[in-house]
């Protein structure tokens, strides 16, 4: 019996399919908790305007 012709072999190269979807999961969940880490991101905004400081008054 003559062997099936694969027109796609398996790459030896080609990372496990397992391993790359746990390794996506590990990276999103140290995405989340990174980002509940980290949340809120900045400071509230400021309903008044900052009075100039010295550097300010240098620039101009």
């Amino acid at each position: 019996m003559t062997e099936k012709f694969d027109p796609a072999p398996h790459d030896k190269h080609a990372e496990n399919p397992k391993t790359a979807l746990k390794e996506d999961r590990e990276m999103k969940k140290q995405l989340d908790k990174g980002l509940r880490d980290s949340f809120p991101a900045s400071d509230p905004v400021s309903m008044t305007q900052p009075s100039p400081s010295k550097e300010d008054a240098r620039k101009s």
